[in-house]
Formats: C-alpha cells, structure tokens, sequence
C-alpha cells in the first residue's frame, strides 16, 4: 500500500535579509517534541491533484495560503496503516511562499481532535535555524541543511 502526502517547505519574510521557515512543534504524551512541515495525506475523493492536498492542509492547519509553489523534494519510508497493513508512504514536499495566515480560521482533525500539542513556530532559514529544531523527517532536515541557496533559488523570480 502507497500512501501519500503533500508537504510545504513553507517561507515567511520575503524581502527580508534571512527568510524564516514555517514549522509545527509537535508535542505528543510520552515523547520528546519534534518539528515538522505543514501538510498532511493526499484524500483521493477530496484532492484532485497532491497540489490541491497541499492547499487544502496549509488551511486546515494554519488558516493559510500559499504561492509559488513548486515541488523541491520527495522521500519514501515505511508506513504501517492503522489496520496494520505494511506499505510505504510517499511524501511530497514542495517550497512555497506564505501569502497569509490567520490561526483562528484552523479546522479539521488537528484542531477538532487533537493528539496532543500544536505550536506554530518560525525558524531562520539558515544552517543554524533548521539544526535548532528536530525537524523529521531526517531526510528532510538533511535535504534542507545542504540545499537552503537551492531551495531559495526555487522561488527566485527569473524562475518563470
């Protein structure tokens, strides 16, 4: 079984000296907190596209939106289903602009029912930034340590 997620290297501070990257601080009982990147499951009846799932879970879960989105990265790791079934999950990860966000207009699973805590946290997009949080997955967080001026020069202008 495939599963699949669409995911947002998400950037606030366009115009700024050092962008930030927006992260969720996950905090789980009986875990130490970990950082990870909006976005959540493509839903096969709901998104036609893994895009339309990434604009669909940046609103959900930061009452956002989005630009210049532009697919940056993929990693494939296990993943076992909540019925047990073993298969692998296929996550799609995209840098973005942040055009808005306003928390009070969050919904869905993670604010109706929440596993344990949600922070909303900015990080400076710098080698220093992203070893200041435990981002995962660690392929990301390694991806991102190596190629922050290729991931900015996803979004430059003369990019089309």
């Amino acid at each position: 079984m495939v599963k699949r997620t669409a995911r947002a290297i998400l950037l606030d501070g366009e115009g700024t000296a050092t962008p930030r990257l927006v992260l969720i601080k996950r905090t789980k009982p009986g875990r130490e907190p970990y950082w990870i990147t909006p976005g959540g499951g493509v839903e096969p009846d709901v998104d036609a596209t893994v895009i339309d799932a990434l604009h669909r879970e940046v609103d959900e879960e930061l009452g956002a939106k989005v630009t210049d989105v532009v697919p940056a990265f993929v990693d494939t790791v296990p993943h076992t289903t909540g019925s047990g079934q073993a298969g692998v999950k296929v996550q799609h990860f995209f840098v973005c602009r942040l055009a808005s966000m306003d928390l009070s207009r969050r919904h869905g699973p993670e604010v109706d029912e929440p596993c344990g805590l949600y922070e909303f946290v900015r990080v400076p997009f710098t080698r220093r930034g992203i070893a200041s949080v435990d981002i995962v997955p660690p392929a990301l967080r390694a991806y991102l340590d190596k190629n922050i001026e290729g991931v900015l020069a996803l979004l430059a202008r003369d990019m089309g």
